[in-house]
């Protein structure tokens, strides 16, 4: 990129000038990410000051057993297999009281779309973990699962919605969403809920007084300029709805550690690399960017390391997600060091060892408790630091 164009494209950004489709693809063929950084911290610092939210959360999945078999995923397996599971209702309950001490805010549910789990299953189960738990907000289910529902049960997604609801849901969660774009979505999902259905899900949940999240999945076979109509079809609805309290950009995940039986299930890793550091980094940034209409931009941490999730926070992002507990989607634990739980107190430190101010949040982006400012560095100095790996 030519000085003459960055210079344009910086000074709408300080201007507040809403980013077009070519400003997207032009910022991601930039190559000086430290000038992308300091555009997106400005964006990021605009919006939020030097606060980084996160939660105390936990992560379930009730089932592993899906009807689709997309191309990305290693989590899915078919009835019968060796290592198939769904959790009983009083297990789930279980799983979920083991961090009740720890304070827990939140539920984080999604699962495999089982061909044969009646839909009656699913609003029980919520009733359940809400009793158990009753001051833990529940984040459930994509609107993939939520179409599932409808063909499960006959019902639309409306009232599908009302009756989790009724039940205890506070929010979908984002997933579903990968890359919109048809080029790419054909090659990548094996499910019925595209874009069409994907908004259409989300739409009715704002309308019904949620705020969900938003995703991007990345890294895989799709171009910088499908992650940039991937955003803009996004910033569209949030202009119509404004429902959307945060994107999450996630990052694509090879197969390296798989299942006891030694298959491999992700068909795309032998024709893909995954995204670097650096291509992260500047996705957060064109993301925090282009998305202009969304309060908040989360960095995943166990998708991305804990290194690049502090780096991550000069480059747009403000939230760091939660404590997790136990991801099995990926298998990212597995193979660069990042750790299953983070509790309050290790996601305090990554916070303030990166310069910011902790703010814990609930599901719904409300303040749960403020913590002090960051040390000064030469304070950090005076005293041996831990290092993030």
């Amino acid at each position: 990129m030519d000085e003459a164009r960055k210079h344009e494209l910086e000074e709408k950004v300080y201007a507040g000038i809403r980013l077009t489709r070519q400003d997207g693809v032009d910022l991601y063929e930039c190559d000086d990410l430290a000038w992308l950084g300091r555009l997106a911290h400005h964006k990021r610092t605009e919006l939020n000051g030097d606060r980084v939210m996160f939660n105390i959360n936990r992560h379930l999945n009730l089932t592993n057993v899906c009807s689709a078999s997309c191309a990305y995923c290693s989590f899915q397996r078919k009835p019968g297999e060796k290592d198939a599971y769904t959790m009983r209702i009083d297990e789930a309950v279980r799983k979920a009281k083991e961090m009740e001490s720890e304070q827990l805010t939140e539920l984080h549910i999604v699962n495999g779309l089982h061909p044969t789990l009646p839909w009656r299953y699913y609003p029980k189960v919520l009733r359940e973990l809400k009793a158990a738990l009753p001051n833990v907000n529940l984040k459930c289910f994509t609107a993939t699962e939520v179409q599932w529902f409808e063909k499960i049960s006959g019902l639309p997604a409306e009232a599908i919605l009302d009756e989790l609801m009724d039940a205890g849901l506070e929010s979908l969660t984002g997933g579903g969403a990968e890359i919109f774009d048809w080029e790419i979505r054909q090659h990548i999902v094996d499910h019925d809920t595209h874009w069409e259905d994907w908004s259409r899900i989300h739409k009715l949940a704002h309308s019904k007084g949620m705020k969900t999240p938003s995703t991007m999945l990345y890294g895989h076979i799709e171009e910088p300029r499908h992650r940039v109509d991937h955003v803009l079809r996004l910033r569209e609805l949030q202009d119509e709805t404004g429902g959307f309290a945060v994107f999450i950009p996630l990052r694509y995940q090879h197969d390296f550690v798989d299942s006891q039986d030694g298959k491999v299930r992700n068909k795309l890793q032998a024709r893909t690399t995954m995204a670097s550091p650096a291509e992260s980094l500047k996705t957060f940034a064109v993301s925090r960017l282009l998305f202009d209409n969304v309060p908040h931009v989360k960095c995943f941490w166990v998708m991305h390391g804990l290194s690049v999730a502090q780096l991550s926070l000069n480059f747009g992002v403000d939230d760091l997600d939660g404590s997790v507990v136990e991801y099995k989607i990926t298998h990212d634990a597995d193979s660069y060091g990042t750790p299953n739980t983070m509790h309050r107190e290790d996601l305090l430190d990554l916070i303030w060892d990166a310069g910011f101010r902790p703010v814990e949040r609930d599901t719904r982006y409300n303040v749960v408790r403020e913590y002090d400012a960051a040390p000064s560095l030469a304070e950090r100095r005076a005293t041996p630091q831990d290092v993030m790996s």
